[in-house]
């Protein structure tokens, strides 16, 4: 996601090490690298804190289940437009004051959406959000790899729990904010992102120490240019359609499941558990047996079938609860592999590749959720997830069809 999933960009950044855990030393690092960690996990938290409360805020905002899932749509929206800034923005402003100015503008959208009464005023809101979470997770990674003390390899190891641990909690925390009142987990989040911000301005040292602007400023065309290299294109689009059917699936399934609040965020905690574990455990070992390229296309095959499965079961509540946990170990793995196929795919700067490649990427995030909702008022509730794992077909065979452009993937991750 992936979740995701969002780490790419920052990833980027941090070079082009293969993503294998090296144990020693990871948990010996300086304050300011576990002061970005702990916000890392907040800012992870937004992909997954609203799932639990969707329902909830349908039935007392009087809303429509896909006008509630433009509270997706906007904030990923917002974030693939965003990623084609960030790296301008980054390198004048430095890691730092970017990471800072996104917390701020987190903090601020999401307290806003918390005191709103109306589902348009949410999804305006939510797109602020998703403004802030781009500019904050876009360059997070960056910061942990410049103060840490480890390797880059065990950096990105260490942001990578962080994200696994922030869309983990992030729906536990929302169903139990949440069933007290669907305005907690906004409220909540802000509140923790002050929290954030108190530690990151005294932690983090200044400019010199923190940040990585590069000296060259980065273009506001850059990411548009890297996007002749075909390799990249077909991983951005291969992704576009691979998050319609994650987010049909994060987006869509609460409403199906009949569960409340509670009961959501432990399906999604458990969702959020698998996909931890297996982007940093599994997926470095399956690149090392299978290849990177081939272990993607297996993962989301398993995926589509997953989806069908709960496109032909929807009405049955322990298939789709169980898919959507299961589905959290294919994400996780597939999450890692498609970073680092990113990360080897072309010798543009890797920042930049990595923005015209989140870019397309969060489009099927924006258009995925609604799209959901539409089809299962106009039809259905089958057909989103039979719909969702279309789309993942065809990202399986776009990757296939370009296999020739992408080989070279596994040789660069095989030369680290």
């Amino acid at each position: 996601m992936s979740s995701t999933s969002i780490s790419e960009k920052a990833a980027a950044k941090a070079g082009s090490e293969a993503a294998i855990p090296e144990q020693s030393g990871l948990l010996e690092q300086p304050k300011a690298v576990w002061a970005v960690f702990f916000a890392s996990i907040i800012a992870f938290m937004g992909l997954g804190l609203v799932d639990p409360i969707l329902p909830a805020i349908a039935e007392q905002l009087k809303a429509t289940q896909s006008q509630v899932t433009l509270l997706f749509t906007s904030y990923n929206a917002v974030m693939a437009v965003a990623m084609l800034i960030t790296g301008a923005v980054s390198s004048r402003l430095g890691i730092k004051w970017t990471l800072l100015s996104g917390i701020i503008v987190i903090a601020v959208f999401s307290g806003l959406g918390g005191a709103s009464n109306s589902i348009w005023a949410l999804v305006g809101l939510r797109a602020g959000w998703g403004l802030g979470n781009a500019l904050f997770v876009a360059t997070a990674l960056a910061a942990i790899v410049s103060l840490s003390k480890s390797s880059s390899a065990q950096a990105i190891i260490l942001y990578e729990a962080a994200v696994g641990l922030g869309i983990s909690v992030g729906p536990l925390l929302g169903g139990w904010l949440g069933a007290m009142s669907w305005r907690g987990p906004f409220f909540g989040v802000a509140t923790l992102m002050v929290v954030a911000f108190i530690g990151l301005s005294v932690l983090m040292p200044k400019a010199k120490a923190g940040s990585s602007a590069p000296a060259k400023k980065i273009s506001l065309i850059d990411p548009f240019r890297a996007l002749r290299h075909r390799s990249l294109f077909v991983l951005g689009l291969a992704a576009a359609l691979y998050n319609f059917g994650f987010f049909t699936l994060l987006a869509y399934a609460p409403f199906v499941m009949g569960l409340k609040e509670h009961g959501l965020g432990l399906v999604f905690l458990g969702w959020g558990i698998l996909l931890a574990i297996t982007s940093v455990f599994m997926a470095p070992k399956l690149q090392q047996r299978f290849g990177t390229v081939k272990s993607m296309c297996a993962m989301l095959t398993l995926f589509a079938l997953l989806l069908v499965a709960m496109g032909v079961w929807t009405s049955t509540q322990w298939v789709v609860i169980v898919a959507v946990i299961l589905a959290g170990a294919l994400l996780g793995n597939n999450n890692t592999l498609i970073t680092t196929a990113v990360m080897n795919a072309t010798s543009v700067q890797r920042s930049t590749a990595s923005a015209a490649y989140s870019f397309l990427r969060f489009i099927g995030g924006a258009i995925a959720p609604y799209l959901a909702g539409k089809l299962a008022e106009i039809y259905n509730p089958h057909v989103p997830f039979i719909t969702g794992a279309v789309f993942v077909l065809i990202s399986v065979l776009v990757i296939a069809v370009n296999y020739p452009h992408l080989k070279h993937v596994d040789h660069a991750e095989a030369g680290h």
